[in-house]
């Protein structure tokens, strides 16, 4: 298993990470409702409760889909041994659309 230092993760040019979203926006399935989700929002209060709990070094995501068949993340803390933290589990994003970004190069 790997281990984790809270390090992990780095940044991205972001001309790369528009060609990356726009290749994802190309290719997505179209959701039962019509749209394909692009996104997911997730507040700073939530992300901070997960990562202040003792021995968090950092936020795993998970693909899920709800009971609607609707593209979901569901977000744990991960400790130093990579183990799943489950004592807090979060999903309830804002999903984009119809919560989007109305300008920037990732949205397109």
């Amino acid at each position: 298993m790997a281990t984790f230092n809270g390090s992990e993760g780095a940044s991205i040019d972001r001309a790369e990470a528009a060609k990356w979203t726009a290749n994802y926006r190309s290719r997505a399935n179209t959701e039962t409702n019509g749209a394909s989700v692009k996104a997911h929002f997730y507040g700073r209060e939530i992300l901070q409760k997960l990562l202040d709990q003792p021995g968090c070094m950092g936020i795993r995501m998970y693909y899920a889909r709800d009971g609607k068949g609707q593209k979901q993340l569901v977000l744990v803390g991960a400790d130093a041994e990579g183990n799943d933290m489950e004592d807090l589990v979060v999903d309830s994003s804002k999903v984009c659309p119809p919560d989007c970004s109305t300008g920037g190069d990732l949205n397109g």
